[in-house]
């Protein structure tokens, strides 16, 4: 959220600059390795850029908000050594360091900001808005509390975050991209190839005889790892979610009897339709001689032809009463029987008459199809409310000494045993393990744990718990050759069908070269020839990456061939064609406007470094070990 509130008020362009520019001034920080060159800096302040300070206070505050942010992404608690791990600390610090250096220019040039104008650019911020469009002052206090924030510190924050915008506007604003770089990605990325092919499966070529000892033996010593047994651990395991401590089967009819009347017309039925259409006139006196001439015998469509209509005029469509905006129109036409003409009726646009040719009645899904659903559906909103006390009867029973699947039984569930799991959950013949296999947190926490260890339930997305305890663990090892015979054997025989395709696909590809006919070669090889007349770069119906590129390998004429889901396939690019170059086409202004954003970032990436190498930058390394908790960075 800081981060949103610290952009919130930059032009689209300084958005879309400024986020990478400061992505790469983090990871040039990790290259250079900040321990050692900031060195030498007294004891009361974190870092310094030139004489604009980073405190230890403002570090904190940065950090604690970036890593609320990773924890409100990724749905769970980062502990403070995970993102230490991964660098939030130096990517923090560095964006810090990248502000003071702005900050520093800024001052140095006398950038300067009115109240009113700070106060006009909050004001007009979308993120402070409220339904109505405008500045909602309740919404701004919430957000800034939310945040850590006063007034006065924001409108602070927010007064320096608008003149390093001035500062990047002036270096990168008015860049534009060379054309003549756009023209040549438009014609690369378009440029389209007519080719005709045909594909050979597997099967055109001889099944390979089986291979010898020797052969089969160093197929798999040059592939042992292929072939090796994972690590499996024997686990006893428990679920409970709202899902897992449901019982429909105890929720009275009535209960589900009253949920349906409830939602029934919202969820299981679909409202009556009618097709109506309508005759508008511009007063009541003309709409009712329409309609005595009805009376005296004369047709809708007579009506339709005198004002010179035709069906799409006057037609509404088969439609719902509420997709009829005007209401008194909706509740004429609704009111109608199918085929008569409607008295005059005064709508928003005039006076009309109406007619309905067609009516859906409305239809409901009988309870009966539903009460399984609903009852399921009640259960489970009931079982919220059990989880944890269940959750805390476990727990208790652990507390106890006791182990997981008695704790269970105790609470009235029941654990089980999952006999082996890998690290991807799947079993020992490679299927995936029901309730294991998918939940990444799970099988983490499992491979980082070991027998006799106690392991803290781990939270589910669906406001439940996951509970294991590692019986056994079997170390991963390296399967003999008489183990993984039979998986050797496939894979050799796929490696070589395979090898005596390819082979074979070479050949076809010489003769064809040599002046041989491609639909005789095809024909002679039963195999259907077809043509695809838009092959581009970017992508082709029926054609993969790898195709694509082949085809693209090929001049005008020339023959390849490569490898396919199928098979190997074999081509001929017929020709090709390069459009003109449309500047003002939607895909080309997104590639301008990318080429803008990525060279701007280059030359405010490169004046940022020079700031820093210009003004110097300290750190006290003690104050910022402490600031983030760590005993070494």
């Amino acid at each position: 959220m800081l981060d949103g509130l610290r952009t919130a008020s930059k032009s689209w362009f300084g958005k879309a600059i400024l986020t990478v520019v400061f992505g790469l001034i983090i990871v040039s920080f990790a290259i250079w390795g900040i321990g050692d060159m900031f060195r030498g800096f007294g004891q009361g302040r974190l870092a310094a850029v030139g004489d604009t300070e980073i405190s230890a206070e403002s570090f904190r505050f940065a950090y604690q908000n970036e890593l609320q942010r990773l924890q409100r992404r990724f749905g769970r608690v980062v502990t403070n050594d995970q993102a230490r791990q991964a660098g939030l600390d130096r990517q923090v610090l560095g964006r810090l360091v990248t502000e003071a250096a702005l900050d520093q220019k800024a001052r140095r040039l006398g950038l300067a900001m009115s109240d009113a104008d700070v106060a006009k650019s909050i004001m007009t911020d979308p993120t402070f808005k409220g339904p109505d469009g405008a500045f909602d002052k309740g919404r701004f206090d919430s957000i800034l509390r939310d945040n850590g924030y006063n007034e006065r510190t924001f409108v602070r924050e927010q007064r320096a975050v608008y003149l390093r915008q001035e500062l990047a506007d002036a270096l990168i604003a008015k860049i534009e991209a060379p054309q003549l770089v756009v023209e040549s990605i438009d014609r690369y990325r378009n440029e389209t190839r007519s080719v005709e092919y045909f594909v050979l499966p597997a099967s055109s070529v001889a099944a390979p005889p089986e291979p010898d000892p020797a052969t089969l033996q160093k197929f798999y010593d040059d592939r042992k790892a292929a072939f090796a047994a994972p690590e499996y651990r024997k686990i006893t395991a428990l679920t409970l979610t709202p899902a897992t401590a449901a019982r429909p089967e105890d929720v009275p009819e009535a209960d589900a009897r009253k949920l349906y009347e409830t939602v029934k017309a919202q969820r299981f039925g679909s409202p009556e339709r009618r097709n109506v259409q309508q005759i508008v006139y511009p007063n009541e006196a003309e709409a009712q001689a329409a309609a005595d001439k009805i009376r005296n015998g004369a047709t809708f469509e007579t009506l339709i032809a005198d004002r010179k209509l035709n069906d799409k005029d006057v037609d509404l469509g088969l439609v719902t009463k509420k997709q009829i905006a005007d209401a008194a129109i909706a509740d004429t036409a609704f009111a109608l029987k199918e085929g008569v003409v409607s008295g005059p009726t005064k709508g928003a646009f005039g006076v009309a008459l109406l007619r309905v040719t067609r009516i859906e009645p409305e239809s409901v899904k009988p309870f009966a199809d539903v009460a399984g659903e609903l009852r399921k559906e009640i259960a489970q909103e009931r079982a919220r409310k059990s989880v944890q006390e269940l959750h805390d009867k476990v727990e208790d029973q652990r507390a106890g000494g006791k182990p997981l699947s008695e704790a269970a039984k105790a609470a009235g569930l029941t654990a089980r045993t999952i006999e082996a799991v890998d690290a991807q959950g799947r079993d020992k013949n490679g299927a995936a393990v029901e309730g294991v296999a998918g939940d990444a947190d799970l099988l983490r926490a499992i491979f980082a744990s070991d027998v006799g260890v106690d392991n803290e339930a781990i939270a589910t997305r669906d406001n439940g718990y996951k509970w294991f305890e590692i019986s056994a663990v079997e170390p991963a090892r390296q399967k003999t050759l008489e183990e993984a015979r039979v998986p050797v054997l496939v894979a050799w025989r796929l490696q070589e069908t395979q090898r005596l395709l390819t082979q074979k696909t070479a050949d076809i590809v010489k003769r064809l070269r040599a002046g041989e006919k491609f639909d005789e070669i095809a024909k002679a090889e039963k195999a259907e020839v077809k043509h695809s007349p838009d092959v581009k770069r970017i992508g082709a119906e029926g054609f993969d990456e790898a195709a694509v590129v082949q085809i693209f390998d090929q001049p005008n004429g020339g023959f390849g061939s490569v490898a396919t889901p199928a098979g190997r396939m074999v081509f001929h690019v017929l020709d090709s064609a390069t459009p003109d170059f449309n500047p003002d086409k939607d895909v080309n202004k997104q590639i301008a406007e990318q080429m803008k954003s990525q060279i701007g970032e280059d030359i405010l990436g490169e004046y940022v470094k020079r700031l820093e190498k210009d003004y110097g930058v300290r750190l006290n390394e003690a104050v910022f070990r402490a600031a983030v908790g760590g005993q070494e960075q």
